[in-house]
């Protein structure tokens, strides 16, 4: 309990003085061109409260979905000499599941950003 006590404090203590540091070495220069958003080198154009379709955020959890394999992998694959042959074939079966679940998504259209282009007639 005491270990907690002091962590906390410490936690605290630290986080106070990383903000009062900040405050203390900052900028206190306004201007009309410090309230204007900058990023990347280009000034903004436009409003940035985009409407954003729903197929990127589609893609977007497709991505972090299929991006979470590779933490599964790497935890196997510290494993790799402690689980034997019945992880690398669980892991086979992981990553054809995967695989699976990837074409299925490819086929449905999930992974496509824009809708597909009509045959064009001659």
């Amino acid at each position: 309990m005491e270990s907690l006590i002091i962590y906390t404090f410490g936690v605290l203590g630290l986080v106070g003085l990383m903000l009062g540091a900040s405050y203390l070495l900052g900028g206190r220069d306004h201007g009309r061109a410090k309230d204007e958003p900058f990023e990347s080198g280009a000034v903004a154009v436009g409003s940035a409260l985009l409407r954003m379709p729903a197929k990127f955020h589609l893609v977007a959890m497709f991505f972090v979905i299929f991006d979470l394999e590779a933490v599964f992998l790497y935890a196997w694959a510290v494993s790799v000499r402690q689980s034997g042959w019945t992880g690398f074939a669980i892991a086979v079966v992981f990553v054809m599941v995967l695989l699976a679940a990837l074409l299925y998504v490819s086929r449905a259209g999930g992974l496509d950003w824009a809708p597909r282009s009509k045959p064009q007639v001659p």
